[in-house]
C-alpha cells in the first residue's frame, strides 16, 4: 500500500455543461422505466396521491382568502354576515389541513417501501450482471470503479426517484398557484423568475463540482475503504497485531480522510458563501412584489383576503420554483450519475457460450488438448503462459508442477473457461471449447482453488456451495463430506452439519487451516464431475493428511480426468504424468519415474525438496 498515488486530479476532470446535463436527462426515462417494473401499484398509488396533494396548497389559499374577506365584511356589517358561514370555512380549512398531512405520510410510505424496493432490485441486478463478467476483467482497476460508482448509485437512485417524483408534483402545484397570479398580474411571474434564476445558476455550478469531485475520487476511496477494513477485520487483525501495523494503517486512514475533508470543505465553504448572496437576491424579488401587492391593497384595487391570497400564492411559488430549479439541477447531476449506473451494465463478457452451444460428451472421448496455448493477462506485456501443447487424456490424472509464477493457476483457469486463450486454442474431444455450453462444461468440472472461500455459513451451505443446485440434499452433502474426510469434523461440531461457521455471526465456530480445507475439498465431491482439478488444495495440511486425502483423491477419481497442483512430490509422484512448467512454459511431461531419469528440472526440484528431509 503506497502512501502517495496518482490519481486524476479535479481540475484535470471535465465539468458537465448545461447541454450535457440536459442530455443527461435522456436516462431517467430509462430509470422510471425500471422503478416501474419494481412495483407498478405503489408507482400509480404514489402518482394519485401527489396529484390530491398538489391542489391543496391553492385550496387552502383560497379557503384562507374567503374566510379573511368575510372576517373583514363581518366587521364591517355584524349583523348582515352569518357566523355559521364563517365556522363553516374554518372546518373546512382544518379538514384540507388534515387532508395534506394524511397525504404527504402517504406519499413518504409509498416512496420509502418503493425506494427499498428499487434499491434491493437493484443491488440483485448489479449482482447478477457481475456474475457474468469475465474473471479478467475483475482484475482490472478501471472495472472496479465502474463497479463501485454502480454501487454507490443503488441507494443515490432512491433519493433520485423521490425527486423526480416531487419535482413532477411540485410542477403539478404551481400550475394551480400560478392561476391565481396570471389572473392578478402576468409580469409577477416574471419577476419571480428574475429572483430565483441568478440561485438557480448557483446550485447548477457547485452541483456540477460535485459529481466532477466524487468521480475523480472513485480510486481513492476505495482505498479508503480498504484501509478501513484492514484496521478493523477479523481476518486482518492477526497480522496487524504481529507486525505492529495499527499506527501506519490509521495513519494512512487519518491522511486520506483528512484529505477528502479539506477538498470538500473548500467546495462547501464556497458553496455557502454564494448560496447566501444569491438568497438575497431572491428575497429582494419577492419584498418587491410584496410591496407591489401592498399598495394596491392600499388603493382599494384587492380586498384583504385576496392581498393574502396573493402574497401567500408569490411565496409558496417562490418556494416552489426554487424547489423545482435546485431540485431540477440535483436531478440533472443524478442523470449524469445514472450515466455510471448504467454504463456498468453495458460492460460486456467476452466469454459466452456459443449461438448453438454443444453438450458437454459423456463419456470424455479423447479429452483436452492444448495447441500452442498462451495467455496474457489485461494490461500485461508479460505472457502468463505460452507455447503450450499437451493433451490431458481420459481418465488421466495430470500434476502439475512448477516454481511459484511458473503459470499452473492461469492453466488451469483456461482449462475451466474463465479464461479464453489469448492465442492458441483449447480442443476438448477434438471441438474448440469456445463451442460448448459454458454452464454445461462447468457442472462437469469440480474446481478448488487454494485461495478458495469460507463462508460464514452452515457446514452444509459451506460443502453446498460446490453444486448449489443440491443445497437441499443432505445424503450427497453428508456423501461428499465422507468423501474429502470431512465427516469426522462434522460429528465433532456441536450442530453437525447445521452449524454455523467463522465467528462472524453469533454462535459461530471457527475452524483450523486445514478444517476448511477439508471442507473446501467436499465442495469437489458435490458434482458427478468428469474433470477434477485440486489448485494446491492441501497446503494447510500436513504431509500425512494430505497424502490421504489424495489417496482417497485417487479412489475418488477413478475413470475420470483430474489435474492436482501439490508442492509436495511425495503426492505428484502418485499422478500418471506430471507437467513442468517454466515462466509459463511446458519444460517437461512425463511420469515420476520418467522425469527423473531425465535429470531435468523435474528432477531438480525433486532433490531439492528431499535434501530437506535429510
Amino acid at each position: 500500500m503506497a502512501r502517495s498515488r496518482i490519481y486524476p486530479k479535479p481540475e484535470d476532470a471535465p465539468t458537465p455543461t448545461f447541454k450535457e446535463r440536459l442530455s443527461a436527462l435522456g436516462n431517467v426515462p430509462r430509470f422510471l422505466l425500471l422503478v416501474w417494473k419494481t412495483n407498478p401499484g405503489l408507482v400509480i398509488t404514489s402518482a394519485v396521491l401527489r396529484v390530491l396533494r398538489s391542489a391543496v396548497p391553492l385550496a387552502i389559499l383560497y379557503v384562507g382568502k374567503l374566510i379573511i374577506d368575510h372576517v373583514v365584511l363581518f366587521t364591517r356589517e355584524p349583523a348582515g354576515v352569518s357566523h355559521e358561514r364563517l365556522w363553516e370555512l374554518v372546518a373546512l380549512e382544518f379538514g384540507l389541513a388534515i387532508a395534506a398531512d394524511a397525504l404527504s405520510r402517504g406519499i413518504s410510505l409509498c416512496d420509502s417501501l418503493l425506494g427499498d424496493q428499487f434499491a434491493n432490485q437493484s443491488s440483485v441486478k448489479i449482482m447478477r450482471h457481475a456474475a457474468k463478467l469475465d474473471l479478467d476483467q475483475f482484475e482490472d482497476s478501471v472495472f472496479y470503479d465502474k463497479l463501485e460508482r454502480a454501487r454507490q448509485q443503488t441507494v443515490g437512485r432512491t433519493l433520485l426517484l423521490s425527486a423526480v417524483m416531487s419535482q413532477a408534483q411540485d410542477l403539478v402545484t404551481m400550475g394551480f398557484l400560478a392561476v391565481g397570479l396570471l389572473a392578478f398580474s402576468p409580469w409577477l411571474i416574471a419577476l419571480l423568475l428574475l429572483a430565483i434564476i441568478p440561485s438557480f445558476l448557483g446550485e447548477s455550478h457547485f452541483n456540477n463540482q460535485a459529481y466532477v469531485m466524487n468521480r475523480w475520487q472513485t480510486p481513492e476511496r476505495r482505498e479508503l475503504d480498504y484501509v478501513r477494513y484492514l484496521g478493523a477485520s477479523d481476518e486482518t487483525a492477526k497480522e496487524i497485531k504481529i507486525f505492529d501495523l495499527s499506527d501506519f494503517i490509521v495513519e494512512r486512514f487519518r491522511a486520506l480522510s483528512a484529505k477528502f475533508y479539506n477538498e470538500n470543505r473548500r467546495l462547501v465553504i464556497r458553496r455557502a458563501t454564494w448560496g447566501v448572496f444569491f438568497s438575497m437576491l431572491g428575497s429582494v424579488g419577492y419584498y418587491a412584489a410584496y410591496v407591489i401587492i401592498l399598495v394596491r391593497t392600499i388603493n382599494g384595487r384587492v380586498t384583504i383576503g385576496e392581498l393574502t391570497f396573493l402574497a401567500g400564492s408569490f411565496r409558496q411559488m417562490k418556494g416552489y420554483l426554487e424547489g423545482i430549479l435546485t431540485r431540477f439541477t440535483g436531478i440533472s447531476q443524478g442523470a449524469i450519475y445514472l450515466g455510471d449506473f448504467f454504463e456498468f451494465f453495458e460492460i460486456q463478457p467476452k466469454i459466452r457460450t456459443a449461438a448453438n452451444p454443444l453438450p458437454f460428451p459423456r463419456p470424455i472421448k479423447t479429452g483436452f488438448t492444448f495447441e500452442n496455448v498462451g495467455f496474457r493477462y489485461l494490461n500485461s506485456e508479460r505472457w502468463a503462459n505460452r507455447g503450450l501443447s499437451f493433451t490431458l487424456h481420459p481418465g488421466e490424472k495430470l500434476a502439475l508442477v512448477g516454481e511459484n509464477g511458473a503459470g499452473k493457476t492461469t492453466l488451469v483457469k483456461l482449462l475451466a473457461r474463465l479464461y479464453d486463450p489469448t492465442e492458441g486454442r483449447i480442443l476438448l474431444d477434438g471441438v474448440d471449447l469456445r463451442e460448448y455450453d459454458l454452464s454445461d462444461l462447468r457442472l462437469n468440472m469440480g474446481i478448488i482453488f487454494q485461495d478458495y472461500l469460507r463462508y460464514q455459513m452452515t457446514l452444509a451451505q459451506n460443502i453446498a456451495a460446490g453444486n448449489i443446485r443440491e443445497a437441499d440434499n443432505r445424503e450427497l452433502i453428508m456423501a461428499a463430506a465422507k468423501s474429502s474426510l470431512a465427516d469426522e469434523l462434522a460429528n465433532r461440531l456441536p450442530g453437525q452439519y447445521d452449524q454455523v461457521l467463522g465467528k462472524r455471526f453469533a454462535n459461530g465456530v471457527e475452524l483450523s487451516g486445514g478444517e476448511w480445507q477439508k471442507i473446501a475439498l467436499a465442495r469437489a465431491y458435490m458434482k458427478d464431475a468428469q474433470l477434477l482439478i485440486l489448485d494446491e488444495p492441501t497446503a494447510a495440511l500436513d504431509a500425512r493428511a494430505e497424502y490421504q486425502v489424495f489417496e482417497r483423491f485417487a479412489e475418488l477419481t477413478k475413470g475420470k480426468s483430474a489435474v492436482l497442483i501439490s508442492h509436495r512430490f511425495s503426492t505428484v509422484r502418485m499422478a500418471d504424468r506430471i507437467l513442468v512448467l517454466e515462466k509459463g512454459r511446458l519444460m517437461e511431461i512425463g511420469s515420476h519415474e520418467e522425469l527423473l531419469a531425465k535429470r531435468g528440472r523435474y528432477a531438480e526440484l525433486f532433490e531439492l525438496q528431499a535434501m530437506g528431509y535429510k
